[in-house]
């Protein structure tokens, strides 16, 4: 049977203790420094996935124990040795390809170092990320009704490899979308550059605040470890597609804004009657996006590096999402702040939305019908 690994690291304190219970009690200084000495390590056997093909594979789950900011902040040689070494644990139980997991596909230069050190194949899943956020993005807005070829998007992390991406398939959707991130110099040169393919109007900003303000559709994709998107800062009716983790949104959105839709982008349902053998914060059968693409291709037998470096092949992605189609896999139910978006809670916040924007003041000159 063909096999994939797939590595992964605590995303918070409560990630820490699904992965070790014993660390409850245990102050937040000990358990990182905690983390820090220990290895990486196999946490569990993933088993039952199965394509509706009839096809059957299985894989593992690979720990590089470290806290997301501490991926940024420790010794750059320290941490890339650490994540070599799970991507190697994965070589030693059989696998055929490794992929990269939250902050893993984040540091250093995207997955060519880690693939130049390790015998098989690897992938950091950016492909099927990219096509399941759209996706997600997509389904929200047909929810809240929004009038794609007229909206107005903003795309937060717009100079990483999943955030331009996303931009540049929107600007065939919308009419217009801003490029937001923190560094002026490479947002200038990316909408110089992608202008000329794209038909949506293009702008660019690092007034992340204001960009959001403007936008009928939101979507983010950084490598923030706190949030970066308030309350305050949406429009009534606003669709938000996280695509990162940790969370770019604050959770006092789900309490402060019922006339806003947010949605992880990228949870997957694996088909066959999977079990990861490890409660990692999804539903039973279910997946991130870049998990699912170590999957499909693992099904497909494509034992090659597949999402690499710091760019991003479209071909890929249109290529990685018919692949899934024919495995069977699709998107998830819908999910907030980690809990799930019901119908009922959908069809709540659409309405909220249009008593919000009935109510806004309407711009002087404009004639009542």
């Amino acid at each position: 049977m063909r096999k994939f690994g797939f590595i992964i690291h605590p995303l918070s304190y409560d990630d820490v203790l699904r992965y070790e219970p014993r660390a409850a009690g245990k102050g937040m200084p000990l358990i990182r420094k905690i983390l820090e000495w220990m290895p990486s390590y196999k946490v569990s056997e993933i088993t039952g996935v199965r394509s509706k093909t009839g096809e059957e594979i299985m894989g593992y789950f690979l720990a590089a124990p470290l806290m997301p900011d501490q991926f940024l902040e420790l010794p750059r040689n320290e941490v890339m040795a650490r994540i070599i070494k799970a991507a190697n644990i994965a070589a030693e139980l059989g696998c055929g390809i490794v992929g990269l997991g939250g902050f893993t596909a984040v540091v250093g230069d995207g997955g060519p170092t880690v693939a130049e050190n390790c015998p098989i194949a690897v992938t950091s899943g950016n492909s099927y990320t990219i096509a399941a956020a759209i996706q997600s993005l997509f389904r929200g807005a047909r929810e809240m009704e929004v009038d794609l070829p007229n909206a107005s998007a903003v795309v937060i992390g717009a100079t990483g490899s999943i955030g331009s991406a996303c931009a540049q398939i929107l600007a065939s959707k919308v009419s217009r979308v801003t490029l937001a991130a923190r560094n002026a110099t490479r947002l200038e040169k990316l909408t110089h550059a992608m202008q000329p393919h794209v038909q949506a109007q293009l702008g660019w900003t690092t007034d992340i605040k204001e960009a959001v303000r403007q936008a009928d559709l939101v979507l983010t994709a950084t490598a923030a470890t706190s949030a970066i998107v308030e309350p305050e800062d949406l429009r009534s009716g606003a669709v938000v597609c996280e695509v990162s983790l940790p969370h770019d949104v604050s959770r006092r959105v789900a309490t402060e804004r019922d006339d806003v839709l947010v949605t992880e982008g990228g949870n997957i349902r694996v088909p066959g009657d999977v079990d990861f053998h490890f409660d990692f914060g999804l539903p039973p059968k279910t997946s991130l996006a870049c998990m699912a693409e170590t999957m499909i291709l693992t099904l497909e037998n494509r034992f090659v590096n597949y999402s690499l470096g710091r760019g991003v092949n479209l071909d890929k992605v249109l290529e990685i999402e018919r692949l899934a189609e024919k495995h069977g896999f699709e998107l998830a139910g819908m999910r907030a702040f980690d809990k799930e978006v019901t119908p009922a809670m959908i069809a709540q916040t659409r309405e909220r939305a249009r008593a919000a924007r009935a109510a806004e003041p309407r711009p002087a000159g404009v004639a009542l019908s």
